[in-house]
């Protein structure tokens, strides 16, 4: 009863953490792949096989009630703190690594609170990270004083060009 209890608060604590849930059918997957798998996710994201009683239990009460509807079945569900891409493209080219694309997809996930289904876990993992957000917006806010450098230095440069112009003209 001791080792349920523990699960359950370990479940619950990684969805305390956590962005995003999603999960996938565990049948026909090894140890060894969901080991391999497990140590290629990105940091802040973990893989657990855990049993659907346990998990109705984990998200009873909380923002995470919209999982109930996927814990049916052998699952691995995947905890996502941060780098929601990331996981789902380290998932995606595991399962193709091992020949389980097919037949392990993935049956949902949960985000904000809101039950995704397939196509929209894909979508969600098609957006932008946040480092990668920032490094947009950095981008963008360096490329500005060098656009306004130009700005300044052109009508000068246009000058100085019209003058050195009329100069060689004369001397001709």
């Amino acid at each position: 009863m001791d080792g349920k209890i523990a699960t359950v608060n370990n479940v619950k604590d990684k969805l305390a953490a956590s962005e995003m849930v999603f999960t996938i059918p565990v049948a026909g997957l090894t140890v060894k792949e969901i080991s391999e798998m497990r140590n290629t996710l990105p940091d802040g994201t973990t893989a657990m096989v855990v049993k659907n009683t346990l998990m109705s239990r984990a998200i009873e009460g909380s923002d995470w009630t919209a999982c109930a509807p996927l814990a049916t079945g052998a699952n691995v569900w995947f905890f996502i703190e941060e780098d929601i891409k990331g996981s789902l493209g380290t998932y995606k080219s595991s399962m193709k690594e091992f020949g389980k694309d097919e037949t392990n997809p993935i049956l949902g996930g949960v985000i904000d609170g809101d039950l995704l289904d397939v196509k929209q876990v894909v979508e969600v993992g098609k957006l932008p990270s946040k480092l990668e957000l920032i490094a947009r917006i950095a981008g963008g806010i360096n490329a500005v004083p060098t656009k306004l450098a130009r700005v300044v230095k052109e009508p000068n440069s246009k000058l100085a060009r019209a003058i050195k112009l009329a100069t060689e003209e004369k001397s001709e």
